[in-house]
């Protein structure tokens, strides 16, 4: 049985910590930033924390 491919747009996407969480980018950061207040924008440049329910598929996307 062959290996599974990692999925290259997850890959791209999401990013495995040293402890094991999976992290993504937050939605809505990179245009119409003009009218974003400062503290707003601030939050976006963090990293979240995959939704639970997600994380399962994702893994698996990634091939961690």
């Amino acid at each position: 049985m062959p290996k599974m491919k990692t999925h290259r747009g997850a890959a791209k996407r999401f990013r495995l910590t040293g402890s094991g969480k999976l992290m993504r980018r937050r939605a809505y950061g990179s245009h119409l930033l003009t009218k974003k207040s400062a503290g707003r924008k601030r939050t976006y440049d963090r990293d979240v924390e995959v939704s639970p329910n997600d994380r399962s598929k994702v893994r698996r996307m990634i091939g961690a």
